[in-house]
């Protein structure tokens, strides 16, 4: 175990180098649309909770939130997604602006807007409602997508965020392999994701992609050897949600991160602000161990808030400050 309080500095002076930092942000975006209310009664119709609504809020999901955490730690992200063309996108495009997230959205007539509609009872999740669309682009498309991705190319690293949308493909990850990729993956594309630098599944995404059942550390350890060695990666990190995050390091060291969550309220979003903050953080230069320990300490943030959330600067410098340093244990 690695339990070091001096380590608290030297993560406030990365964070700090993150100001300013460019780093491009590619995959599906999203709209999230939440529906906040009150739970009094359960409607005579069926066995349902009645919800009365009493505000509604938009945020930017996907892609867009990866994008968006990345602004409040004070980085720069260049986000390149595509949506349908409808007044869901336009929403998106406004969230953007108001964000002042660089952007480029290319609308396909043939597509609607990813937007998950979430009713909120009392704190709690009642609801999901999706409307997407989530065919494979057709080839023409996607050479438009890897067009402007190299027109304007930011540095070593790639952000890729796939939430199965039919955006990340082979021929889009083949023409991006020339640079360092940090996918958060969905397992609907498990078997396109080879030769990545660092792929961020969580458990379920995990067992999916290795066919092992995890119940116990042993068998985090034989997913994660069995999908290295099945998709040729030179790191994985396994988010594990309350039991925080395992790194396998250049398919040699295998550390286990705990969470620093105090209270875990909604994970939506966590796997967004992991794969945002390792990304900026890798960009800067800091080393893997050191971006999973800044990354720990931001999903911690983001599962203890309802709803889609994001890891700002003040409350990450608030919570590395507060207790002992993070502890880090090697399996």
């Amino acid at each position: 175990m690695f339990n070091d309080i001096n380590i608290k500095d030297k993560l406030l002076q990365n964070l700090d180098m993150i100001l300013g930092q460019r780093l491009m942000v590619v995959g599906d975006i999203m709209l999230d649309h939440y529906q906040w209310g009150e739970v009094s009664r359960i409607s005579p119709e069926a066995p349902v909770p009645v919800v009365y609504v009493q505000k509604e809020t938009y945020s930017l999901g996907g892609s867009g939130n990866v994008a968006a955490n990345i602004k409040s730690l004070g980085g720069e992200p260049f986000l390149i997604s595509v949506t349908g063309d409808d007044e869901h996108s336009d929403k998106i495009r406004l969230l953007l602006e108001q964000e002042e997230i660089e952007h480029i959205l290319i609308k396909s007539p043939k597509r609607k807007t990813t937007v998950k509609t979430r009713v909120i009872g009392n704190t709690q999740q009642i609801v999901r409602v999706d409307k997407e669309s989530n065919n494979r682009m057709d080839a023409g498309f996607i050479k438009d997508i890897i067009y402007n991705i190299k027109k304007n190319i930011l540095g070593e690293y790639i952000l890729i965020s796939d939430y199965g949308k039919g955006m990340v493909s082979k021929q889009f990850l083949t023409a991006l392999s020339d640079k360092k990729i940090v996918l958060d993956p969905k397992i609907r594309n498990f078997k396109v994701y080879k030769n990545t630098f660092l792929l961020t599944p969580n458990q379920k995404e995990a067992e999916e992609g290795s066919g092992v059942v995890i119940k116990s550390n042993k068998d985090i350890i034989r997913a994660g050897k069995k999908i290295i060695q099945s998709r040729n990666l030179e790191n994985l990190l396994i988010t594990l949600g309350p039991q925080g995050m395992v790194l396998f390091k250049d398919s040699k060291e295998i550390l286990h991160f705990p969470t620093s969550a105090k209270k875990v309220f909604d994970v939506t979003g966590a796997g967004d602000t992991v794969i945002a903050v390792m990304g900026i953080c890798l960009q800067t230069g800091q080393s893997l161990q050191e971006a999973c320990m800044t990354a720990n300490y931001a999903a911690g943030l983001v599962v203890g808030q309802v709803g889609t959330a994001k890891a700002d600067r003040e409350s990450m410098k608030r919570v590395i400050n507060s207790g002992n340093g993070p502890e880090i244990f090697q399996w």
